[in-house]
C-alpha cells in the first residue's frame, strides 16, 4: 500500500493505493476507484475491498472523499453526493495517470450509498469501462420517503437543511448533530443499527461522528434513478433481501438500459456483512473480479 494525494476541483485528496504484491513496473493493469457508504472514510469497507482486490490481480484506490478523513474541504463531515460523483471521477483520472495502470481498463466499483453517486460518475464519464455496486442505498424520491418513514419527515429533513445552509451563507456558521445516535432522530442516521457499527470506528478516532444540518438539503436533492437510466456500460448489482431499500435496487437496476447487465440477489446475506464479514467480503470480491474480468476478457487463472 502507498499513500497518495490528488486533486479534485482544487482539493486535495488523500488516497491508500493497493497494487499486486509481486506487479511487475512494466506492465499495466486494470484499475478501480472506490466509494463507501455515506459519511465513510477509506479505512473502512473500502480498505477491505482494496486489499482483496490487489491480491486479485488489480490497481485499487480506497480514498477519503473530500471534507472526510485526511482530505481537504470545509465544513469537515459535509455530505455532498454531487461532490463525491466529482471526486470519483477525479479518482479514476488519477488511476489513469499512473505507468502501472492501463487507462482502458479503469471500472467503477461501490458500497451502499457510494453506489448511488458511482452510478452517476460511471453513466457521465467514458473514463469508466464497467460498474461493480454492492449493498448499493440507491436513490429516488420513493426510497427517500421509505427511508425517513414519511413524506412529511423527508419534507422537514429539506427544510432543516435549508435553515442550516442559509445560516452558514449569512453568519459562517455551521450547525452540526451527531451523524449517528442510538435514540435521536435528527441526525444524519438515526437507528440502534447504523450506531452500533459506526460508533465503534469513533470510539477508535477512526471516523468523526458529525454531521452538518446543511448536507440535508444536498443529500434529499440527489437522485441516482436519472444516471441508471443512462448507464450503458457493463453493470453487475449485488443486493439482497436484507439490505437497504431491495425495493429501490430492483427500481434503479430495471432502469439501467445496458445490454451486458446482472442482477446477484443474495436473499440471506445482511446489509453490513458487504462492510465487514470476511466470508462476504472474500465472495463479493471474487464477483466482482470475474465481473471486471468478462468486460477485458482477461483469462481467470484463480480466485482466492
Amino acid at each position: 500500500m502507498q499513500k497518495v494525494m490528488f486533486q479534485s476541483k482544487g482539493l486535495d485528496l488523500v488516497g491508500n493505493l493497493y497494487v499486486p504484491a509481486n506487479y511487475e513496473e512494466r506492465k499495466q493493469y486494470p484499475a478501480i476507484p472506490i466509494l463507501g457508504p455515506m459519511t465513510y472514510v477509506k479505512e473502512q469497507a473500502p480498505t477491505e475491498y482494496a486489499k482483496r482486490f490487489a491480491e486479485r490481480g488489480y490497481v485499487a484506490l480506497a480514498f477519503d472523499p473530500r471534507f472526510r478523513g485526511e482530505s481537504d474541504g470545509l465544513p469537515r463531515e459535509l455530505e455532498d453526493p454531487i461532490a463525491k460523483v466529482e471526486d470519483a471521477k477525479a479518482a479514476a483520472r488519477f488511476l489513469a495517470s499512473l505507468s502501472v495502470v492501463n487507462d482502458e481498463q479503469i471500472v467503477g466499483f461501490a458500497v451502499c450509498q457510494g453506489s448511488s453517486e458511482m452510478l452517476r460518475a460511471v453513466s457521465e464519464d467514458d473514463i469508466f469501462k464497467g460498474l461493480v455496486t454492492v449493498a448499493g442505498h440507491y436513490r429516488d424520491r420513493k426510497g427517500d420517503i421509505q427511508w425517513m418513514g414519511t413524506e412529511e419527515a423527508l419534507e422537514e429533513r429539506i427544510a432543516e437543511g435549508k435553515i442550516a445552509i442559509n445560516t452558514f451563507n449569512q453568519t459562517g456558521e455551521v450547525i452540526n448533530v451527531p451523524a449517528v445516535d442510538e435514540k435521536r432522530m435528527d441526525v444524519g442516521m438515526p437507528g440502534k443499527f447504523v450506531w452500533d457499527w459506526y460508533h465503534v470506528w469513533s470510539d477508535n478516532g477512526i471516523w468523526v461522528n458529525n454531521y452538518p444540518k446543511m448536507s440535508d438539503a444536498l443529500l434529499f436533492e440527489y437522485e441516482s434513478l436519472t444516471a441508471a437510466q443512462k448507464l450503458d456500460k457493463p453493470y453487475l448489482m449485488i443486493h439482497s433481501d436484507n439490505c437497504f431499500l431491495p425495493n429501490a435496487a430492483k427500481r434503479q437496476f430495471e432502469a439501467v438500459p445496458t445490454t451486458k447487465k446482472k442482477l446477484q440477489w443474495e436473499g440471506a446475506t445482511g446489509h453490513l456483512q458487504y462492510y465487514d464479514d470476511p466470508e462476504v467480503l472474500d465472495r463479493t470480491a471474487n464477483q466482482a473480479i470475474k465481473w471486471y474480468n468478462s468486460i477485458f476478457d482477461i483469462l481467470i487463472e484463480s480466485l482466492r
